[in-house]
């Protein structure tokens, strides 16, 4: 965290990303604070035009179905830039594979997510 940012206010942005990432795993998007406009960037490719549509991706979304389980979660604040790093783990559990996620998240002053920008390594065996 950045010395100039509210340490509350920093937490509140923090809590909004991680509902995000908690939602991969519920499929419950009802907690996401997304702005109406926001955008997700994955890998270089747009992957959510608004923020109805990134729910419903959340909830229904078969990319996020094999997601069981999140590890490891870090997060920084820079002014409205919160930036994480945590382990999505993917089904079959069995197998335990997993891949390090780098999501950088925009929130608003109404703690709203305004953008998304998601990068992720090669899967590998992780316990």
């Amino acid at each position: 965290m950045t010395p100039h940012v509210d340490p509350e206010r920093a937490a509140q942005r923090i809590a909004a990303a991680r509902a995000y990432v908690d939602a991969l795993v519920s499929h419950d998007p009802s907690g996401v604070a997304l702005h109406p406009d926001c955008t997700r960037i994955e890998l270089g490719l747009k992957t959510g035009r608004n923020g109805a549509h990134i729910a419903r991706g959340l909830e229904r979304g078969p990319q996020f179905r094999l997601i069981h389980r999140i590890s490891d979660f870090t997060a920084e604040v820079d002014g409205h830039m919160v930036t994480t790093r945590y382990w999505v783990h993917v089904r079959p559990k069995v197998i335990g594979l997993a891949a390090e996620v780098h999501e950088s998240f925009v929130v608003d002053e109404d703690n709203r997510i305004r953008a998304i920008v998601a990068k992720f390594g090669v899967p590998r065996r992780r316990s």
